[in-house]
Formats: C-alpha cells, sequence, structure tokens
C-alpha cells in the first residue's frame, strides 16, 4: 500500500507539472494567431510589401524565434512524436524567416543618400545558395535643386533612409515562396533601395562652383538657417552606394557567387545598363569567378519626340534626355567607358538609352520591355485612362510601339509584350504574363540554361526560347496583358471601351473588336 501511495503521489506531480506547462504555452502568443497581441515577443519589426505602388508598412504575426523555443522545449519535455513536432515547428519557423529581407546599414558612413542618412540594402539569404539577385529600385530622378526640392517634400523615402521599415517581403522574382518564383526563390536577395536620385550614376559632390556660384549657395544657406539645409544641399551617390553594397555582401560569401545577376526597373532598370561592367570588373577583383549578369525590366526608354525648352525647372516638363543631360553635372555621373567614349564631351547622357548603350557592353543582358510602355508616355503627356486622347496621341502610340520592337531586334534576351504597363518582374502574378506560349520565368529559364551550356560548352538547348517579341501590332491585342483601368472609375476596361471613354472611335481608328478577339483566339492557339 505505501508503494501505491508513492505511485499515486508522483503520477498526481506529473499531471500538474503537464498541466502548468499547457498553461503557460497557451499564454505564449501564437505564430498562427497572427496580429499583434501585445509583448515584444507577439511582434515582429514593421515590414514593407515590396509590391509596385505598395509603400506602406505593415505588421506581421508572432515573432518566429519564439515558435523556435516552444518547439524546443516540446522535444525536451516530451518524447518519440512530441519531439519530431516541435522539430518540425522550429524548422517552419527558420523557414518563415527567410521570408524577410533584413536592413543593412553601409558600413561605409560616407556613402549617403540624398540627404545624407545612412544608405543600405535589405537581404534575404539563402545558405549554401551560389546564386546572388542583386534588384536596383526605381522612381526616375531629380536634376536641379527645385526639382529635389519638390521630390524630397513630396517622395522623401526616394531620397532619405529615415523612414525605411526594418524588414521587407520581396514579390514577383523577389519573392522567397516556390510557387511565385521558382527559378529565383532559393537565391541570396538583395534589394537596395533607391535614395539617390540620380539614375544610380551619382559618384559623389560634383565638381567645385565657380566663386560667384557659390557664394550665392552660402547665402542661401545662410537665410535657411531655421529650415532643414537638405533641402537645398544634396549627394548624389547612386553609383558609389552599389560599390559599397558588394563589398559588405563579401562576409555574406558574394566572393563565391556562382552566378551574380544585377537586376532593376524602371530607372532601376537603366541603372543596371549603366553599372554592369563596373560591377563585373568590381567582383573580379576581389577574386570572384561569378558571371555576372544584367535584368533590364522597363528601363529601355526611347528619347522624347516633342521639342520642350531646356530650362525645365520641374522634371515632368523635361525631357528625358535634358532632364539627365542637366542632372548628369549635378550628379557628378559616370556612364560605362565604352559607350562615353563614343560621344563628345557634353553628350554623354545619350548613354542612358539602352538602343545606343547596348552594344557596347560585354556582359549578358535580358530586356524585359513592355512595348507601350505607361512612362514613355506620360513623358509625352498621354495618360491611358485618363479624360481625353487625340487621334495624334493615339498616332504616336501606335508608332512607339513599332519603334520598341526596331529597337529590341538585335537584343539577344529579351521578353516584349505588346501592353500598356510598366514594370513586371517585381509583380507577384508575373507568371501569368506570356509572349508566344512563353511566360516570363521561362524565359529567363531557358536564357539561363543557354548561358550555363555556353560556359560549360555545350550546346543550347532547342525549343527554349529567350528572344520574344509580340508581333501582333496594337496595345492590349497579348490576351495575357495586365488589365487597363479607368482612372476616374477604376474599372477595368478593354481597349475599344478605353478608346471610347477617352472620346475616340475604335473603328475609324481601324480596331474591329470582334476581328481582334478572333485573331487572339488563333494567336493563343498557334503559341503566338
Amino acid at each position: 500500500m505505501k508503494i501505491l501511495g508513492q505511485v499515486a503521489f508522483l503520477l498526481l506531480l506529473g499531471g500538474i507539472w503537464c498541466q502548468n506547462n499547457r498553461n503557460a504555452k497557451a499564454s505564449k502568443p501564437s505564430k498562427k494567431s497572427g496580429g499583434n497581441q501585445g509583448g515584444e515577443s507577439g511582434q515582429s519589426p514593421p515590414t514593407a510589401d515590396l509590391t509596385p505602388g505598395n509603400t506602406r508598412s505593415t505588421r506581421g504575426g508572432g515573432g518566429s524565434a519564439e515558435t523556435g523555443r516552444e518547439g524546443a522545449s516540446g522535444a525536451a519535455g516530451a518524447a518519440g512524436a512530441a519531439g519530431a513536432a516541435g522539430a518540425a515547428g522550429a524548422a517552419r519557423a527558420a523557414g518563415q524567416q527567410t521570408d524577410e529581407m533584413r536592413l543593412h546599414f553601409l558600413r561605409n558612413t560616407q556613402v549617403t543618400c540624398n540627404d545624407g542618412t545612412a544608405a543600405g540594402f535589405y537581404l534575404k539569404e539563402f545558405r549554401g545558395s551560389r546564386r546572388w539577385l542583386l534588384f536596383l529600385e526605381g522612381g526616375w530622378c531629380c536634376h536641379s535643386r527645385e526639382s529635389c526640392d519638390s521630390r524630397y517634400q513630396n517622395i522623401p523615402r526616394l531620397m532619405s533612409s529615415s523612414g525605411w521599415p526594418q524588414t521587407k517581403r520581396g514579390t514577383g522574382i523577389l519573392s522567397a515562396q516556390a510557387e511565385e518564383n521558382p527559378h529565383w526563390h532559393n537565391a541570396n536577395i538583395v534589394f537596395i533601395p533607391y535614395c539617390s536620385s540620380d539614375v544610380w550614376s551619382g559618384t559623389g559632390p560634383a565638381p567645385t562652383p565657380p566663386p560667384r556660384q557659390r557664394q550665392g549657395r552660402e547665402k542661401e544657406r545662410e537665410t535657411n538657417t531655421n529650415t532643414n539645409t537638405n533641402t537645398t544641399e544634396y549627394t548624389f551617390m547612386g553609383s558609389l552606394i552599389i560599390r559599397e553594397v558588394i563589398k559588405d555582401l563579401v562576409p555574406k560569401g558574394i566572393k563565391q557567387a556562382k552566378v551574380v545577376m544585377l537586376s532593376g526597373t524602371s530607372a532601376g532598370g537603366t541603372g543596371v545598363l549603366l553599372n554592369i561592367e563596373r560591377v563585373a570588373s568590381q567582383l573580379q577583383q576581389l577574386g570572384a569567378e561569378a558571371q555576372v549578369r544584367g535584368l533590364v525590366d522597363s528601363g529601355w526608354f526611347l528619347e522624347s519626340k516633342q521639342q520642350r525648352s531646356a530650362n525645365c525647372p520641374e522634371t515632368i516638363s523635361c525631357s528625358p534626355e535634358d532632364a539627365i543631360r542637366i542632372g548628369l553635372r549635378l550628379w557628378n555621373g559616370v556612364v560605362p567607358e565604352r559607350c562615353r567614349q563614343l560621344y563628345k564631351r557634353g553628350e554623354e547622357w545619350q548613354c542612358f538609352f539602352g538602343h545606343k548603350l547596348y552594344s557596347t557592353l560585354t556582359s549578358p543582358l535580358f530586356v524585359v520591355q513592355w512595348l507601350f510602355d505607361e512612362e514613355q508616355l506620360r513623358v509625352e503627356n498621354i495618360y491611358m485612362g485618363g479624360q481625353s486622347l487625340s487621334e495624334e496621341q493615339w498616332q504616336y502610340i501606335q508608332n512607339l510601339g513599332r519603334e520598341l520592337k526596331n529597337s529590341l531586334r538585335d537584343v539577344t534576351a529579351v521578353f516584349a509584350p505588346s501592353c500598356l504597363s510598366h514594370t513586371s518582374i517585381t509583380r507577384s502574378n508575373w507568371m501569368s504574363f506570356q509572349v508566344k506560349g512563353t511566360s516570363l520565368p521561362r524565359a529567363l529559364q531557358c536564357w539561363d540554361r543557354s548561358l550555363e551550356a555556353t560556359r560549360n560548352n555545350r550546346t543550347p538547348a532547342k525549343g527554349c526560347p529567350f528572344h520574344l517579341v509580340d508581333t501582333c501590332q496594337w496595345p492590349q491585342c497579348n490576351p495575357t496583358c495586365p488589365a487597363l483601368v479607368d482612372q476616374a472609375t477604376q474599372q477595368e476596361l478593354t481597349l475599344p471601351q478605353m478608346l471610347v471613354a477617352m472620346g475616340l472611335d475604335p473603328q475609324k481608328l481601324g480596331l474591329d473588336p470582334q476581328e481582334d478577339a478572333d485573331s487572339l483566339a488563333s494567336m493563343v492557339s498557334n503559341g503566338g
């Protein structure tokens, strides 16, 4: 009886201990429950969603480290299946951590954003991977004190790091999810925020101005002693920021990389064209054997057709070439050496245009370009989905598609849908866009395989295309195009519906909706 009493007593103690352990776990915030449940352990740092156009900060669910600790505790306090479940919980937590890119400020504090705040980058490491994807954010530029002051007031995140969140989640080719990003989710992904306003070309302070101009600036500073002097003095270091990011990635393993893909959208895409040779040279000097490749999304601009005054204080009133020509002096900007040698002093701005620069580059490049780029149209004051559209503007749109096709004829790797849009590789639905039956991620994979075959002296596989340019003539004639949206009503419209809403007669313009529908069906069934 005495022994039975001791056994009963031990069982009772064990039951109390288990119940207390369950209660303690129940009181901790659960990762699955999401939301903010109070207490530091229940929150993750502010996270930015990298969906294009989305700059708001959001809060994530409970801390994954806390979940991991719970899994470890369960494994230690239970046997067999309970231990396996705890280990699986820890593994899930570790996997979820990799979804986020974490902010790192540059170690070289002399290289900064426009306003002197620290420049930096976001990094999501994938241990063991020898592939690196570096992404340059877009956002056009400013080229004068007036245009930079306006930019600083209206879009401060493109000139300062003071509001950057601690973490970001990538979308499209920056996503860590295999379902969204089948070929690059397991790479080391680096997002470099754009805060230099110089199309990634600046190399520091511009040359010292003449004495009279310098005295004017000093007097201006004196009159602004009670205001933020950053609104009158800026530094432009885009190209230097890229250089310093690569330096800071050396301890992370970029020297052991097999492939480094420098990518970017819009001004970031142009930044790829301007910097890829310099990046390749830097990595070679560091002793890396990586092949450096470029992915240019919506950064392949054409010169403007409108005649404008060269004295254009606001960026939007400038043609792209005038803004760059003026800005280059302010930014102390640099262009690739082989392209610079083609043009006389003062004409270096021409190297910002892909169709003039491309043939001078030696690094492999893949160009993604909508044939009817909305930003190219905006430069000409054409806004699809706006209030009105003239027949002359419609003719310009038609001509733009033809000219872009011609400019891409000699580009080895290209994906150019006949759509009205801007940027694609960071969209969460980027897998849905197709040209001649091939999706954008598939085309990139085909290009990747071709480059690997060439490096290994093998014949590239057939039936895996990566020179894909739509042959249909009209905007939106590709059935996988992003939908057009009426700016006033936010309703999705077909192209004929939008032209009617903007005051044009589609049939008069030669658009036959039924004929177009038949040709689209034929194009899809025949693979383009």
